[in-house]
C-alpha cells in the first residue's frame, strides 16, 4: 500500500521575545525617598556651622578684692613698774576687770610647771565646763550646715573661750597657792581698767585712723615682742598689753578705681571676709584719702577678741556675690519686640492659646494667636515682630478701644533650644564676670534650671531648627 502524502506543508513558528512588565515594589520606593531624606539632612548638617549647645545651671559670681589690712584698736601697753621675774594670773586674751591681779614681779624665778599641771587637771575634771562644751556640740551638730565651714571657727572659739574662763579662775588660784608655798617675795599688779589681755607688743599700740602713714603697711620692718611666763623683766619694759574696747578697724589700701567707684555706688557698709578663718562679717566702710592715697576704713563691732593677736589681716572686700543661673555671655543676645497694653490680650479660636483681635481694613475683626516674650511692672506685653506687622490697629476685648502697633522694646534674652528649635527667652542680668553673666532665677518668660541654649546667641535666628 502506498502511502498518501499529506496536503498540508510543515510550517514554522516564529516566537519573539517581549519585555516583561516591570512590577513595582512599594518598599523599595519608601526606602529610596527616606534615604534621599538622610542623605540631604546629613549633608546639609555637615555643610552648616555647628551649633555648641550649653546647659544651664545654677551658680554664683564673687565679684573681690583681696588687701592686707592694718588693725587698730583702742589699746595700750601696760608697762612694768619694777624689775624682776614676771608670773602671769591671767592667760591670753583674758578678759579682766579693774582691780583684777594681772601679773606678779618676783626677784627670782618662781616654778610654775605644778601650777600649770594642776590647773590642766583642774579643767577636764569640771563637770560644769563639760557639760558647757557639750552643749556646744550639740548646737554645732543640729545646726551643720556643710557649706559653712567658718561654723568650725566659731565652735573653736566658743570651746576656748569656755576653757579660758574655767582655766583663768583656775589658773590665778593655783599661781596665789604657789607663791605662797614658795615663800618667795612678790608683788602683785592689777588691772588699771576693765580690758582683754594680750601679751604681744609692737609698738603699735597707739595708732589711730589719723595717725597711721604708709610706712606702717611694710611688713618687712614690722617686728613684735611676745612676752611669756617667767621672763625677765626691767622697770618701764611692756609687761602685757590691755584691749579696751570691743570696736575695731582695719584700714586698707585702695587703688584709684576702686576708691572712686566706692563713692559713686555711695557704699557705707560692705561684707568682708577674713583669710585666717574664712569668717565672714560686715563693716561700716568710709574713704580716708592722705597725700594723694586713698585708703579704706573697715569698723566692726564684734568679734574684736578673735583677732586680738593679729595686727595685720589678709581681707577680701566682697563687691558683688549674686547666686542665680549661670550663663554664658556670649549666648546673650539683643532683639526687639513690639509692646501692647496688657488688657488688649485676649484668648480666642478653638483653643485657650493667648492673642489679639486686629480689625482688618474692611472692618472686619480676626484673632491672631501671639507668643509673649515679657510683661513689664507697667502692664505692657512684648510680642514678636513677626506675628504682626506695624501699623496694625488692635481692638482691646470688650470694648471700642483700639490701639496701632508700632512701639518696640529691646530685650535681653537667649535662645532656648529645649523643643529642638531656637526659641528666645529674656534674661535679667544680675552680675557678670569675664566669661559668664548671672541671670535671676524663677522669673515668667525665662530660662530654668538645666535648659538648654544656643552658646553663640548670633549663630541661630528665632525658630531656627537645631540639633542637639
Amino acid at each position: 500500500m502506498k502511502k498518501r502524502k499529506s496536503s498540508k506543508k510543515n510550517k514554522s513558528i516564529s516566537i519573539k521575545k517581549y519585555r516583561g512588565r516591570l512590577d513595582l515594589n512599594i518598599g523599595i520606593i519608601l526606602f529610596a525617598v527616606v534615604l534621599f531624606y538622610l542623605l540631604i539632612t546629613v549633608v546639609s548638617y555637615l555643610g552648616r556651622d555647628k551649633i555648641s549647645v550649653y546647659e544651664v545651671r545654677k551658680g554664683s559670681i564673687v565679684r573681690d578684692n583681696s588687701y592686707t589690712g592694718l588693725v587698730i584698736r583702742e589699746e595700750e601697753a601696760v608697762n612694768a613698774e619694777t624689775d624682776g621675774y614676771i608670773s602671769y594670773y591671767q592667760n591670753e586674751n583674758s578678759k579682766v576687770k579693774t582691780g583684777t591681779n594681772v601679773y606678779a614681779v618676783s626677784a627670782e624665778k618662781i616654778d610654775t610647771e605644778k601650777n600649770d599641771k594642776n590647773t590642766a587637771e583642774g579643767i577636764s575634771l569640771n563637770p560644769d565646763l563639760q557639760n558647757a562644751i557639750i552643749l556646744q556640740l550639740q548646737n554645732y551638730n543640729e545646726n551643720y550646715n556643710g557649706n559653712d565651714f567658718s561654723t568650725v571657727y566659731s565652735l573653736k572659739n566658743g570651746i576656748n573661750t569656755s576653757l579660758q574662763d574655767t582655766y583663768n579662775v583656775t589658773r590665778t588660784q593655783q599661781l596665789a597657792a604657789v607663791i605662797e608655798d614658795s615663800g618667795i617675795e612678790v608683788t602683785s599688779y592689777q588691772a588699771p581698767r576693765d580690758g582683754i589681755v594680750a601679751f604681744t607688743v609692737d609698738g603699735y599700740e597707739n595708732l589711730t585712723k589719723e595717725s597711721f602713714t604708709p610706712e606702717h603697711f611694710d611688713l618687712t620692718e614690722y617686728e613684735s615682742t611676745v612676752l611669756s611666763d617667767q621672763m625677765q623683766i626691767r622697770a618701764g619694759d611692756p609687761a602685757y598689753r590691755l584691749i579696751t574696747s570691743e570696736n575695731w578697724s582695719v584700714i586698707v589700701p585702695l587703688d584709684e578705681a576702686t576708691a572712686e567707684n566706692l563713692i559713686k555706688d555711695e557704699v557705707t557698709s560692705i561684707r568682708v571676709r577674713v583669710d585666717k578663718d574664712s569668717e565672714s562679717m560686715w563693716a561700716d566702710i568710709s574713704l580716708i584719702e592722705k597725700d594723694g592715697e586713698y585708703y579704706g576704713c573697715l569698723d566692726f563691732d564684734n568679734s574684736m577678741i578673735r583677732y586680738a593677736e593679729d595686727r595685720f589681716l589678709n581681707v577680701e572686700l566682697i563687691l558683688e556675690d549674686e547666686t542665680g543661673l549661670k550663663i554664658p555671655k556670649s549666648s546673650v543676645v539683643d532683639q526687639k519686640f513690639y509692646v501692647i497694653p496688657q488688657d488688649y490680650m485676649t484668648t480666642g479660636g478653638n483653643s485657650s492659646s493667648s492673642g489679639i483681635m486686629v480689625r482688618n481694613k474692611d472692618g472686619s475683626m480676626e484673632f491672631v494667636p501671639v507668643d509673649i516674650y515679657d510683661v513689664s511692672d507697667e502692664g505692657e506685653v512684648c510680642i514678636s515682630r513677626d506675628d504682626v506687622e506695624e501699623g496694625t490697629t488692635i481692638v482691646k476685648p470688650d470694648s471700642d478701644e483700639s490701639y496701632v502697633i508700632g512701639k518696640t522694646r529691646l530685650l535681653q534674652g537667649v535662645y532656648n533650644i529645649n523643643k529642638g528649635y531656637a526659641v528666645f527667652k529674656k534674661v535679667r542680668i544680675l552680675c557678670e564676670n569675664d566669661e559668664y553673666y548671672i541671670v535671676r532665677e524663677g522669673e515668667d518668660y525665662s530660662l530654668s534650671n538645666f535648659d538648654h541654649i544656643v552658646q553663640n546667641g548670633k549663630s541661630v535666628n528665632a525658630d531656627d531648627v537645631v540639633f542637639q
